[in-house]
């Protein structure tokens, strides 16, 4: 490490750990189309009750959202705030 400043040690580190918090966003998407795909298949078997389960599966799906939200804000930060 004779070549690398210690800012520059620190912008490569921040570099590392977006790209680490970007993999959070893995969760969310499998989570949504699981959610999806059980309430196609609940709608399939009971058509009568699709509003309510459309508006649960919708309400699951933006809970399960937040997670991505979250890690992408983090990534975001750890990007563009310039260390000191």
């Amino acid at each position: 490490m004779q070549g690398i400043s210690g800012h520059d040690f620190i912008l490569g580190m921040s570099a590392l750990g977006a790209g680490i918090a970007m993999i959070a966003g893995l969760g969310p998407g499998i989570g949504q189309g699981i959610a999806a795909s059980r309430g196609a298949e609940a709608v399939g078997r009971n058509p009568d009750a699709q509003s309510k389960i459309n508006s649960t599966m919708v309400l699951g799906i933006a809970l399960a959202e937040t997670t991505g939200i979250y890690s992408l804000v983090i990534a975001i930060l750890l990007i563009f705030v310039k260390a000191a």
